[in-house]
């Protein structure tokens, strides 16, 4: 079982930055796969990003390229979410979720755990 709460959000204009942390108690998170994913409203819920256990292996999608950077301290059970360049479309709730058997994935439904969501809100 691991249990994420994710932290960080809030309000930021356009051409900021704010940086999204994902707290896990659990005793398979360093071997889990990591991933942020975003629901703006009326919208359904997107892949960001993702980070295998090991960090070698990093994936995004393409509208944050460049721009987020996903990373993980396993010593902390932390993942973290940089968003620089933040741009209005970039508003929505912000989820972290754990892949159990480590498989880096941009598929929501394979992901076994997920937080309650952060809100993140950029203004032009």
């Amino acid at each position: 079982q691991v249990q994420l709460v994710e932290s960080g959000g809030g309000l930021a204009q356009a051409g900021g930055s704010l940086r999204l942390s994902c707290a896990a108690s659990g005793r398979t998170f360093s071997t889990s796969a990591m991933g942020w994913f975003r629901q703006a409203p009326g919208k359904e819920r997107e892949f960001v990003a993702g980070i295998r256990w090991s960090a070698a292996s990093k994936i995004y999608t393409d509208s944050v390229k460049g721009r987020f950077t996903i990373s993980r301290d396993n010593g902390k059970n932390t993942v973290y979410l940089q968003m620089n360049s933040l741009k209005p479309e970039d508003t929505a709730v912000y989820f972290c979720a754990a892949a159990r058997l480590g498989l880096l994935t941009t598929v929501a439904s394979s992901y076994d755990y997920w937080g309650q969501g952060t809100q993140v809100t950029v203004s032009s």
